[in-house]
């Protein structure tokens, strides 16, 4: 009977621990990176610049007032003019606070500063890319457009060009070689510009970073390198750049991606002040789809994450039915909805 007793015993607890880790696992499971939301000064004109220089198209625009948006934001008063802009199969969103607006993106912004944020869009054919954006007023961040080293054998091969659009927002052109990248981005007969890849984040620590883009959003790291020399001068605009990638994805594959750079040299780059808002242009939100918002929230709560949002909200007009934004460890914004 004592031996019956305590079998049952072990197979209760094991039970239960196995039901809590499937929990965690669906509760902090990042089903998909949905897209990015950028602050603009004026609506109209970043529409036309992503339009014509970028070959996204615009597919909604409203106004947004709803009261759950403030808590959303922790922007109070909001009027909000946005836009949804679409490229192959990604999305981004333009927001023109009308009211109350924020600050400019510091025009001495630069590349290991840890409020960087860009995202990358794919194009077929670099060098007519880049041709077609130099009649746009853009500012260069890379001298001219870079192609990625044998040295570097996950990315040998690949072409980038880093840049600012008109209100400073860093973008980049990325080119894949065959082999390289995701299938979908080979091909012909597909345009110039094809979709978004990822975005990439300026971080202090990729293990701080990690724990919580990994350990609590449940992105899964997919792999990194070391990137240096003259290639990575030119394209960052930076002498003597070392820098540490990491790169993480959803569990959805074809989603974007997430990539960290850690400046390994040039260091002392500054940190995002800390109350820096989403009405504030250098604040892009990057848009994660999450499996059970609400019980990732009382893990957030007991990890010491920065809360934006109050509370957890739904907000009209919204593809999601409840969303919260939060910070990670070095101040980027990221809206958690379900």
């Amino acid at each position: 009977m004592f031996r019956i007793r305590t079998l049952s015993h072990w197979a209760v607890l094991l039970a239960a621990l196995c039901l809590s880790l499937l929990a965690s696992t669906v509760f902090a499971g990042a089903r998909e990176i949905r897209g990015f939301a950028i602050t603009v000064s004026n609506l109209d004109s970043a529409v036309a610049f992503y339009e014509q220089a970028l070959g996204f198209e615009k597919v909604g625009e409203r106004i947004v007032t709803d009261r759950n948006y403030d808590y959303l934001t922790g922007v109070f008063g909001t009027r909000v003019r946005s836009a949804t802009l679409q490229l192959g199969d990604e999305r981004i969103e333009l927001e023109q606070y009308l009211a109350p607006s924020g600050q400019p993106i510091p025009v001495d912004s630069r590349s290991n500063d840890l409020w960087f944020q860009h995202f990358a869009v794919v194009v077929s054919d670099m060098e007519r890319a880049y041709e077609h954006l130099r009649a746009f007023p853009i500012l260069g961040i890379s001298s001219a457009p870079q192609t990625i080293p044998e040295s570097n054998k996950a990315a040998a091969g690949i072409k980038a060009y880093k840049f600012k659009d008109p209100d400073g927002h860093p973008l980049e052109l990325l080119w894949f070689p065959s082999g390289k990248g995701k299938s979908k981005w080979q091909g012909a007969d597909k345009g110039l510009f094809l979709g978004v890849d990822h975005s990439a984040i300026g971080i202090s620590s990729t293990e701080r970073s990690i724990a919580f883009y990994r350990d609590l959003i449940g992105l899964t790291v997919a792999g990194g390198t070391l990137n240096t020399g003259m290639t990575q001068e030119q394209l960052d605009n930076a002498f003597g750049a070392v820098v540490r990638i990491t790169g993480l994805r959803p569990d959805r594959s074809e989603s974007p991606g997430l990539e960290f750079l850690q400046y390994i040299n040039p260091s002392g780059g500054r940190r995002a002040p800390s109350e820096l808002r989403p009405n504030d242009l250098v604040l892009t939100r990057t848009v994660i789809q999450v499996d059970d918002l609400d019980a990732l929230v009382v893990k957030l709560q007991g990890s010491g994450v920065t809360f934006v949002s109050p509370q957890v909200v739904s907000v009209n007009g919204e593809p999601w039915s409840k969303g919260l934004m939060v910070k990670d460890p070095d101040g980027h914004a990221v809206l958690l909805v379900q």
